[in-house]
């Protein structure tokens, strides 16, 4: 009886691991810069936009499943097709200063299927008033 209960434990202990990594993608994704500093802009010279490069260095498809910036004036853009081992794909990401004078710091919160699993992007700059 003691027997047959581990083999069961031992069974659904298996289960759970073969399940856990077929969740799981070996996608890797791997980004140029994390950080990018616009410098001085102007608050009437329009918005202003980085693109963040990023490659799979992994076997696996890899998909970025969102990008989220953590206010309204900045904007992120990225594909929505996987992307193949070797291939390299883009996070576009867009600040308006208008109406914010100042320094400034935001993060753009990427999430993808790949390793890591989720990457903050940062940009940075001093906007010059009117």
């Amino acid at each position: 009886m003691i027997k047959r209960i581990g083999l069961v434990l031992s069974i659904a202990f298996l289960m759970i691991l073969a399940v856990e990594a077929a969740d799981k993608t070996d996608g890797q994704v791997k980004f140029e810069k994390t950080t990018w500093d616009f410098g001085n802009i102007r608050e009437d010279g329009g918005k202003v936009t980085h693109e963040f490069t990023f490659i799979n260095e992994g076997s696996e498809p890899l998909k970025i499943t969102d990008a989220r910036a953590e206010c309204g004036c900045t904007k992120p853009e990225f594909p929505k097709e996987e992307i193949k081992p070797g291939e390299s794909g883009v996070i576009k990401v867009t600040y308006n200063p208008l109406g914010r004078p100042g320094g400034f710091t935001k993060v753009v919160t990427v999430r993808c299927t790949g390793n890591p699993g989720k990457i903050n992007l940062k940009i940075r700059g001093t906007v010059i008033p009117k």
